[in-house]
């Protein structure tokens, strides 16, 4: 029998039966500023892309946590500042990973796809709010050699702080307890000396009085290792202020300015 060709449909055959389906269509997000959705490794990525001079290196900064509300409105103010200054911002969607091997392993891959496919640079800036601490410093723990700079806005440096063990211990395939003994191999607090060896620059915005993600147990406790490891460390903390939507948090000039001098030079 001739099939005659269906615009839009493709033909499987699966267990014997004729199957028609559509075809996979692509993923779906809102973002603060007109940008792509694309899909790494079956998970939700997005793309801001910011317009430079053909041949110069294309800087940009890899945002944390991509969920399906997030990156949100709020950050429009600093992706607008970096834009102007040529830096484009992308993420992944890896679900509450809480800075698991796993969650890394997708990190990984995001970017493959964008120094590789996207000719992108080799060094990009992280940027982790919040949970997104985690998943940044447990991959640029990793990943030393792959990173310009992290900065943080009220960022979870301890999975101990937050989620707490026993909330975080499914995403790793461990109990709690189990977590807690490994605790060294995965808490990016524990996990600062190859950061701090490759001179990575670190910066934070962190309330004093945020009790969601206590600065003590997080942004404060790594200013001090780093710097007892040798490591640069600029931390911001504005009085009185808690783990709360702000508008000193996201419109930190001292953060854009540090975000755009390590995302701007994308060849080091």
């Amino acid at each position: 029998m001739k099939w005659q060709h269906l615009a839009g449909t493709v033909l499987l055959a699966l267990a014997g039966a004729t199957v028609w389906a559509e075809p996979a269509q692509p993923p779906v997000k809102k973002l603060p500023l007109p940008g792509e959705a694309f899909t790494v490794a079956g998970r939700t990525a997005f793309l801001i892309e910011a317009k430079v001079e053909p041949g110069q290196p294309k800087g940009w900064v890899w945002y944390a946590p991509t969920l399906p509300n997030l990156p949100g409105p709020e950050e429009r103010w600093m992706f607008e500042r970096f834009m102007r200054a040529g830096i484009s911002i992308a993420g992944v969607d890896v679900g509450e990973s809480y800075g698991s091997p796993a969650g890394r392993k997708l990190f990984s891959e995001l970017y493959r796809e964008m120094t590789g496919k996207r000719g992108f640079a080799s060094k990009p800036v992280l940027l982790g709010r919040s949970r997104g601490g985690l998943m940044t410093l447990s991959w640029a723990a990793d990943n030393p050699d792959k990173v310009a700079a992290f900065a943080g806005i009220y960022p979870v440096c301890s999975v101990a702080s937050y989620p707490g063990l026993a909330k975080a211990a499914p995403a790793y395939g461990l109990t709690g307890d189990e977590l807690k003994q490994r605790l060294p191999e995965f808490d990016p607090v524990d996990r600062l000396a190859p950061l701090a060896k490759a001179k990575v620059p670190l910066f934070a915005i962190h309330g004093d009085v945020d009790t969601v993600v206590p600065l003590d147990s997080n942004s404060g406790l790594v200013k001090n290792r780093y710097k007892a490891l040798g490591g640069p460390m600029e931390l911001l903390v504005p009085k009185g202020q808690g783990h709360t939507m702000w508008d000193g948090f996201f419109r930190c000039e001292e953060l854009v300015a540090f975000v755009i001098r390590h995302a701007g030079n994308p060849g080091n």
